[in-house]
């Protein structure tokens, strides 16, 4: 008797079991072979019911349109294919940190791979300059606040985009018996420089490089 139980149970749950699975099919779908592959970045239009995250993620930096940088960028897409500006930002902001890190320790072997050769001579002299005094320069940087395109260019054969950073800093300048000449160790101070990037898009090496950097005028 109870084994009869034992099996009518067996049965039942079986059902409910097949039940599940069919709601489980109606609900989400299954593959009949007749779908096309997932979209990949990049790749065309996504549905209408699917969000891009990398297009929605590309609207915070991307310049309003119309503007001459937005029609910059859209002259750097046409030549560079792969360009996604989000990608690049990300390389300026890591750039940004590693020259003025650079700078400030006298990193010339750092400096020598993310710098033009005209801008490295120019960091360089400085560099040589607090050497000779017996002066020291050290930077903290607390935050980088903000890193937009304010430009871009299609410059002859090279790609250029000009990026505008923001960034909270502790900098002091020691002379030769440790005192701090300049700044002040307690205090951070908000940073702007505007530096220039560029790209060379026949050349096998994909990196970016800095041409011209400026403070803009408070």
């Amino acid at each position: 008797m109870n084994d009869g139980f034992h099996y009518l149970d067996i049965i039942f749950f079986a059902m409910v079991a097949a039940f599940l699975v069919l709601r489980l099919r109606s609900v989400l779908g299954r593959r009949t072979g007749a779908e096309h592959p997932p979209e990949r970045w990049g790749a065309g239009e996504p549905a209408n019911n699917v969000v891009d995250l990398a297009s929605a993620r590309r609207s915070v930096s991307e310049p309003a349109p119309g503007t001459p940088t937005s029609r910059g960028l859209e002259q750097i897409r046409t030549i560079d294919r792969s360009f996604d500006l989000d990608t690049f930002l990300a390389g300026a902001r890591a750039a940004f940190s590693m020259v003025v890190t650079a700078f400030a320790a006298g990193d010339r072997e750092t400096l020598r791979q993310l710098l033009s050769p005209e801008v490295f001579a120019n960091f360089v002299s400085v560099i040589d300059a607090h050497s000779a005094r017996g002066e020291s320069l050290t930077t903290e940087l607390v935050s980088i606040r903000t890193v937009e395109p304010i430009d871009a260019a299609v410059r002859g054969v090279f790609l250029e985009i000009t990026v505008r950073f923001v960034s909270e800093q502790v900098n002091l300048l020691r002379n030769a018996e440790g005192q701090v000449i300049e700044g002040n160790p307690d205090r951070i101070v908000n940073v702007t420089d505007e530096w220039t990037f560029r790209r060379d898009p026949r050349a096998a090496d994909p990196n970016w490089l800095l041409v011209a950097t400026r403070t803009p005028e408070e």
